[in-house]
């Protein structure tokens, strides 16, 4: 069963068929989906690489310009349809219902008693690229102004924009509206100042 996220209301849909879930021994194994996970990373950190070495290794500015452009394309289409769903049961879509009118669509598979979305290897994957990624295009963007260097402007603008684009869709799926959001961040830092304070006054009675 799914969480659907349209316009601040949510339902239970069926969005998983039962041959998607894996058997209790494919549980147990640290990678379930090693092809997905390698092509979560693949495409963006590919994108990367030939941006930093364009001007170094290779021969002409739209070769790469094409290259990276393609690299960008295939990585929103393989994050955004294929390695959210497998890794941590996130999808975030486009709907337009019979008056026409488009909403997005954003979903979470729910675990059932003793079964979880994912184990902690493919998530750390998932996150850990969907957000490092995005800041990385973030600062060549900064790097592109601040030197003038206009004719990779396009090509860093899309990187943040396609990367950025799935980072907001999974993050709005896995935290719901932005009450919820500004909850989660709440409780953390909530949760951080009580550990300091009881680690202090710990240091202090040991004195």
């Amino acid at each position: 069963m799914m969480r659907q996220d349209s316009n601040d209301e949510t339902e239970d849909i069926s969005l998983f068929d039962a041959d998607e879930e894996t058997s209790r021994s494919a549980r147990r194994k640290k990678i379930r989906h090693p092809i997905a996970s390698f092509f979560h990373l693949f495409f963006r950190v590919s994108a990367i690489i030939v941006y930093l070495l364009c001007d170094l290794v290779f021969d002409g500015f739209i070769a790469c310009m094409v290259t990276i452009i393609l690299l960008l394309s295939c990585d929103f289409w393989a994050v955004k349809n294929i390695t959210g769903r497998l890794l941590v049961g996130l999808r975030w879509w486009n709907q337009v219902d019979d008056d026409g009118n488009s909403h997005w669509v954003y979903e979470s598979r729910k675990s059932g008693p003793g079964k979880k979305i994912s184990n902690d290897a493919e998530s750390r994957i998932f996150w850990i690229g969907l957000i490092s990624c995005p800041i990385i295009w973030v600062v060549f963007a900064f790097k592109t102004l601040f030197s003038f260097n206009v004719r990779w402007l396009a090509v860093v603008i899309l990187g943040v924009t396609l990367q950025g684009a799935n980072l907001y869709g999974y993050i709005k799926c896995k935290v719901g509206s932005p009450k919820n959001l500004t909850s989660i961040a709440t409780s953390y830092l909530g949760g951080q100042f009580l550990r300091q304070t009881f680690s202090r006054e710990a240091a202090a009675t040991e004195k």
